[in-house]
């Protein structure tokens, strides 16, 4: 098992991190990608934490920096760490028995549990209660998951492409979830393998809502019927003037979409269909 975390200017919570990980059973390897950081990143890892293998890139990759750490990696799972995240004792072994039991499983989508109080994050609970056929998994099929909890087959990983280039960042595990679901490949939720998140006080805010609402219409784009894209896209334009967030996103959206429709690929019917039901399933839960 390697642990890759790719991380931007967060040192400290960075350091926090790696001494969490450093102090895990499994002792797994740590590859950390760091997203062109100017606060000393490289300089606490270098320093702190010499086990460590450190990439440094000339730019801000996103979320294809976890592509690159993978690709680096040289075991056959792969975990995956925010810099405000990491794995409590024993989860990572149980992700990697999950795996080994299931050849057709590409992610363990771990339990989350949040802050210094442990508050399970709702995520935990939407994924148990998924309705998607369960098809012999070791735990319930699902057809998304998030990154700062998640242990991927590194091979099904880097055979769909990792997490796009196109989005960059935020909600790029959705995307990924259906490459995967496309090429044959299934996702299961494992409460064994259990992740802790202290969410970072350095956050944008805005701009994670501008990009989050960017990237639902882009993924749409990449992936679904050309009408459900339309769609998307018009629902957007519809919330300016009311949603901050909006402009932005349909601005972005627009310099992005040329490249994001060289890359589309409409998914397979079995796969459109799974979309369809958890969102469907997803609105009738809603109040």
């Amino acid at each position: 098992m390697t642990v890759v975390i790719a991380t931007r200017d967060r040192a400290g919570e960075l350091g926090r991190t790696l001494s969490r990980l450093a102090g895990l059973p499994e002792q797994p390897a740590v590859i950390v990608v760091d997203n062109a950081s100017r606060d000393g990143t490289a300089d606490l890892v270098r320093r702190g934490h010499p086990g460590v293998r450190l990439i440094q890139l000339p730019r801000n990759r996103g979320a294809v920096a976890r592509n690159i750490g993978a690709a680096a990696a040289v075991t056959r799972f792969v975990a995956f760490c925010d810099d405000d995240s990491w794995w409590e004792p024993g989860a990572l072994d149980c992700a990697a028995r999950a795996l080994e039991s299931c050849p057709a499983l590409a992610v363990v989508a771990g339990q989350i549990l949040v802050g210094p109080g442990g508050e399970p994050d709702p995520v935990n609970s939407a994924m148990a209660r998924s309705p998607l056929e369960q098809d012999g998994l070791p735990g319930p099929r699902v057809l998304g998951f998030l990154a700062c909890a998640a242990v991927v087959r590194r091979a099904a990983f880097l055979e769909v492409g990792g997490f796009s280039d196109v989005l960059v960042f935020g909600g790029e595990e959705k995307l990924l979830a259906m490459d995967l679901a496309a090429a044959g490949w299934t996702a299961a939720y494992i409460s064994g393998a259990c992740a802790r998140h202290w969410p970072s006080a350095r956050r944008d805010e805005a701009a994670r809502r501008r990009l989050d609402a960017r990237n639902e219409v882009l993924t749409a784009w990449l992936r679904r019927p050309a009408g459900h894209a339309l769609a998307a896209t018009a629902g957007l334009a519809r919330r300016l003037g009311r949603d901050p967030a909006a402009a932005g996103a349909l601005a972005s959206l627009l310099r992005v979409l040329p490249r994001a429709l060289r890359q589309r690929r409409v998914l397979p019917a079995a796969t459109e269909a799974d979309v369809r039901a958890l969102a469907r399933w997803d609105r009738e839960r809603r109040p």
